[in-house]
């Protein structure tokens, strides 16, 4: 049922984020210390049962110098260059098996799906541990680790491999790095927002239900996990509200939307209890540059499902797909790219 604001007020919503004053400062030092360690991108072919993509399994460094994994899956045989895709994942999941997720690369996509440090044990598996994550007190899950700083909030190094990642997948012979987009769902969305806002050269966002958008007015409005964490632990340690909402605007979409300005598609859907529809409202209003909005009024946190894959996948399409220049096969493409990254 609706429990959110109504629809007029809906589209004009702004949300209660505050920018703070260093956010750009904070960011540029962020990004600057991790372009201090070499990209060093690896690919290793996966035999697969598919015929149709043909699957590497990829690691390039993150945050604090860490490696991250993740799949390139790409139409079997392709030349490139090919338009990509970066994709970022939900709560709780990684990056998957590497037989899953198909729909990006049978689109005509070069698609590298990133892994989620940390987690990848609530619904789908993961490879690449949060070796950097800060000791201290935590809710289970991760929306508390390191809640007290910026400096050493999870979310940090998230966003930070979610950047190498685009470069990641630019560095790639068979892709075109003029035609690369980011794309994701919920924790996925918002890390697409935030690549949007920090990653140089990405064409394109698409952006399902994004979580951690006006978080404080998320915190305070729905019941549900993952929100419901931040309101556990400050139920606990009462005194540091101040200081974890400071610490949460560093990471909320909402401030990222104001400095992305690539083409958009935004969804929301008006039944969510999870990622409030007034919350993604305040990160899609807030988007500075061109933007789409699919609203979905009877659905839950699951959105669109298979109809914001379609719309984006046409929306990318529009957007990047141009005429393809004759080019080497896919395989000797990608180890050029492995041999000139891994050096």
């Amino acid at each position: 049922m609706y429990t959110d604001l109504p629809a007029d007020q809906l589209a004009a919503y702004l949300g209660s984020q505050q920018d703070p004053e260093d956010f750009d400062a904070f960011w540029a030092q962020t990004l600057a210390e991790a372009q201090a360690h070499p990209l060093d991108v690896r690919l290793e072919r996966v035999n697969t049962v598919l015929s149709t993509v043909d699957v590497w399994d990829v690691t390039f460094i993150g945050y604090g110098g860490e490696p991250i994994r993740a799949w390139l899956r790409v139409p079997a045989g392709a030349s490139g260059p090919l338009p990509g895709v970066v994709q970022f994942v939900g709560y709780g999941g990684g990056r998957g098996d590497a037989s899953e997720n198909l729909f990006w690369a049978s689109a005509g996509f070069a698609h590298l799906q990133m892994d989620t440090r940390g987690q990848g044990a609530g619904w789908s598996k993961g490879a690449t541990p949060d070796a950097s994550g800060s000791a201290g007190p935590q809710v289970p899950g991760v929306m508390t680790r390191g809640i007290t700083d910026p400096q050493s909030y999870y979310y940090r190094r998230l966003f930070t491999d979610a950047v190498r990642a685009v470069a990641a997948l630019q560095s790639l012979d068979v892709v075109d790095p003029t035609r690369c987009a980011a794309v994701g769902g919920s924790q996925g969305g918002a890390s697409a927002v935030a690549a949007a806002a920090l990653a140089p050269g990405l064409a394109a966002v698409c952006a399902y239900v994004p979580f951690l958008s006006d978080l404080p007015r998320a915190v305070q409005v729905t019941d549900a996990y993952p929100y419901r964490e931040v309101r556990d632990y400050l139920s606990v340690h009462r005194t540091q509200a101040e200081r974890v909402l400071g610490t949460l605007s560093y990471f909320d979409a909402v401030n990222f939307a104001r400095r992305a300005t690539v083409p958009a598609l935004f969804s929301v859907a008006l039944m969510d209890e999870v990622t409030p529809p007034s919350t993604v409202y305040a990160a899609y209003n807030n988007y500075a540059g061109t933007k789409e909005l699919l609203v979905w009024p009877y659905n839950g946190h699951e959105g669109g499902g298979i109809e914001d894959e379609v719309a984006a996948a046409r929306f990318l399409q529009g957007l990047l797909a141009v005429s393809e220049p004759a080019g080497q096969p896919m395989v000797a493409a990608t180890a050029t790219a492995a041999a000139s990254t891994s050096a």
